[in-house]
């Protein structure tokens, strides 16, 4: 057998699926990417997006709204960073997207100005917003040309 098989697989860049609407999986994802990147050394990257659908018609027609939305969102992202950076993680870089579905956004945007080697995602199984259970992970493990763990 080829010598690389036997060789430790690490990831360089991580990069860490956050969603305000599903806390638990999140926290345990989260968790997850916290521990990888401690203990490899990697890069992590804390993404949030903002969806065009959480905005309404009425919102998107007043700057203020909009701007409140995107920094309470950018607020959140901070709060997760600062708490990866407490739990040792030497190299954080909170990100925060906009768009349309969130897959699209982190596949079209985010992963090609990130560059991670592994996504790592909640499963969506305590508060599915997205369609169905998990639906976010599972696309992005189908669409990725990178690693995805989907934690559940």
């Amino acid at each position: 057998m080829p010598e690389e098989e036997y060789r430790p697989l690490f990831f360089d860049r991580i990069l860490i699926t956050i969603d305000e609407d599903d806390r638990p999986s999140t926290s345990r994802a989260f968790r997850f990417a916290l521990t990888m990147a401690r203990d490899y050394d990697a890069e992590l990257g804390i993404v949030s997006v903002l969806e065009n659908n959480d905005i309404s018609v009425y919102d998107s027609l007043m700057p203020d709204k909009l701007h409140q939305k995107r920094t309470e969102l950018q607020t959140v992202v901070k709060d997760y960073a600062a708490k990866a950076e407490s739990f040792g993680v030497k190299h954080v870089q909170p990100l925060v997207a906009e768009g349309g579905d969130v897959d699209d956004v982190i596949l079209q945007q985010v992963i090609p100005s990130f560059e991670p080697d592994l996504v790592v995602c909640g499963a969506d199984v305590d508060f599915a917003s997205h369609g169905r259970p998990g639906a976010i992970g599972l696309r992005l493990a189908r669409k990725a040309d990178v690693s995805v763990i989907v934690i559940r």
